[in-house]
């Protein structure tokens, strides 16, 4: 489970078993959880799923995808190679 970015106690990570998914990002902080998909074409996020996260939560979280969003999808693009060697 690489941790590609630690920000406001927020940890986003990708997971290495989880087959041929498209890119997303899981994000962990205490006992919240969530999974965005990313629409890398349109530069827009859907939740995959979402675990004790409060509107505020939400908001926080997206903001950090949104301001990371190339740097996310550049790791996302180094993991799967690496993945698929």
């Amino acid at each position: 489970m690489p941790t590609i970015l630690l920000i406001s106690g927020w940890r986003l990570f990708f997971f290495s078993n989880e087959g041929n998914e498209p890119a997303h990002i899981h994000c962990r902080k205490g006992e919240r959880e969530c999974k965005y998909w990313l629409d890398r074409e349109n530069f827009d996020l859907e939740e995959a799923y979402a675990f004790n996260l409060s509107p505020r939560d939400r908001r926080e979280i997206k903001k950090i995808i949104f301001e990371h969003f190339e740097y996310i999808e550049q790791e996302w693009d180094a993991f799967e190679r690496r993945r698929r060697q």
